[in-house]
């Protein structure tokens, strides 16, 4: 058997290259697509294309069902690659093509499928594109339009739009072929028989790292003002102010402030928010103000616009209250003296964790550190945050790290210790202790191979048209129908 990730700290599928690119060039709203007018025949389009070698013109290079693929979509993904700082030499231009006939494909037949997407949310992803392309060149849209070459910026907008939504739909087809994949205990164990021991993978040193977090509190008194300040702003917005332009002089959220206070709609049944701040908003009726409440991040108000079925159209203005000098000071004093005691053995860093941190998400289980990635308490060496790493890279086992400064989630000073409390070399991957990490080679292979038995289904269901010298490319899929 050929095993297709040999060895996960050194191979990089290419088609995962690819889609990473894609994802970056689709953040700044570059390719150009359309959806063919039905009144058009896709053979008319396709075959109105005169080739020249004076000048390029910009023609269809691809009809995949109701989508064009331009060459100007390729020319300019090039482009946005090396904008970017990405190398454009490590990708052909036929495995380019490649995987926008991929994306074309997903996107037909999420449409054909009723795949629902939602405009507004789209619209809202627009606007923060839009946002992080401008702040990229000192704020100015017209240097945004002279870039994308559209005279006014709602044309940048539409186009954008029909991007993301083309891209959305894609997504969510694929999510739809995958979504009810799983693997047996037996599925995995047959996996991982199958690979010869030379081509088994190799896993990079992992170990278990477990933190405590002192956090700088505000006074009551800082409290009480952000409080009364929101409980101001609710009664001004109930008696006719305006709630965009309160939250945008007064939210400390940059994410939303500058689009007044909103949100991306949120869903009951894909949860996306914090539960304190899901709980308010579910709770409130349309045109409602919530009272101010607390999340990690800090105190907010919430005003419900609109409910669509599952969905939820909110605004909110968010208020964090100063931390005074006196208080960091105390925070530092206070991690300090914790590492003190456990270093002198008055008590463990577990125990230590549970009494003192403010990590909620970690006091409970001792202070250990939870891998997103897998669900185990394993981080590979290679994968932890930098910083993280300066400090623990050469500890021994259960030693304690030095007081680290860092930022919370909304830029507040805060202090941490970490200790290591196990370490496993690196090693050839071992059925009983690498299950949850062959468990997911071994999905991941199923996933592929549903995709591909997808893919060859619907190439063959699917008006698909390829000109010029793109016929020449030697494609994974059977594109051309041969």
């Amino acid at each position: 058997m050929q095993l297709k990730i040999n060895n996960l700290k050194f191979t990089i599928n290419l088609k995962h290259i690819i889609a990473v690119c894609l994802t970056l060039f689709v953040a700044n709203g570059i390719l150009a697509q359309e959806i063919i007018d039905e009144t058009i025949k896709k053979e008319e389009v396709v075959d109105s294309i005169k080739p020249t070698t004076d000048i390029k013109v910009d023609g269809v290079s691809a009809v995949v069902g109701d989508y064009i693929i331009l060459e100007s979509d390729i020319d300019k993904t090039f482009l946005q690659l090396k904008a970017q700082g990405g190398d454009p030499s490590v990708i052909s231009r036929c495995q380019l093509f490649g995987k926008l006939l991929e994306d074309k494909l997903y996107a037909h037949h999420a449409i054909q499928d009723s795949i629902v997407i939602n405009d507004a949310e789209i619209r809202s992803y627009v606007g923060q594109q839009l946002e992080q392309i401008k702040q990229q060149v000192g704020g100015d849209m017209q240097k945004v339009l002279d870039f994308y070459k559209k005279s006014d910026e709602q044309s940048l907008r539409d186009e954008m739009f029909e991007i993301n939504k083309s891209q959305k739909l894609g997504s969510e087809m694929q999510r739809k072929i995958i979504d009810e994949i799983e693997v047996t205990p037996e599925e995995v164990r047959q996996f991982f028989n199958k690979i010869p021991k030379e081509q088994r993978p190799t896993f990079g040193t992992e170990l278990k790292v477990a933190q405590i977090v002192i956090k700088p509190e505000p006074t009551q008194a800082e409290i009480d003002n952000v409080i009364v300040k929101l409980k101001t702003i609710k009664r001004e917005v109930e008696e006719g102010g305006n709630f965009r332009s309160k939250a945008l002089f007064n939210s400390d959220d940059p994410g939303s402030k500058k689009d007044g206070g909103a949100l991306p709609p949120m869903n009951r049944s894909r949860p996306r928010m914090v539960k304190e701040f899901r709980e308010v908003a579910f709770s409130l009726q349309e045109g409602e103000i919530s009272e101010p409440f607390k999340t990690q991040y800090g105190y907010h108000i919430i005003l419900l616009e609109k409910i669509r079925g599952q969905e939820y159209d909110v605004r909110h203005i968010l208020m964090i209250p100063e931390v005074a000098e006196s208080s960091v000071k105390a925070a530092k004093e206070k991690i300090e003296e914790t590492k003190k005691n456990i270093e002198e053995g008055n008590i463990s860093f577990a125990d230590a964790a549970r009494e003192v941190s403010d990590e909620v998400e970690t006091k409970f289980q001792g202070g250990q550190l939870i891998n997103p990635a897998t669900q185990d308490y394993n981080f590979e060496l290679t994968k932890i945050d930098t910083e993280i790493y300066v400090k623990i890279q050469d500890l021994d086992n259960n030693t304690i790290s030095d007081v680290l400064v860092d930022r919370d989630e909304i830029g507040n000073v805060q202090f941490k210790i970490l200790t290591v409390t196990d370490r496993i070399d690196e090693h050839e991957a071992n059925y009983a202790r690498d299950y949850l990490k062959i468990k997911e080679l071994a999905l991941n292979e199923k996933r592929l191979d549903a995709i591909a038995k997808w893919q060859e289904e619907k190439i063959q269901d699917t008006y698909i048209k390829i000109t010029g010298s793109y016929r020449d490319c030697d494609f994974t899929n059977n594109w051309l129908k041969k």
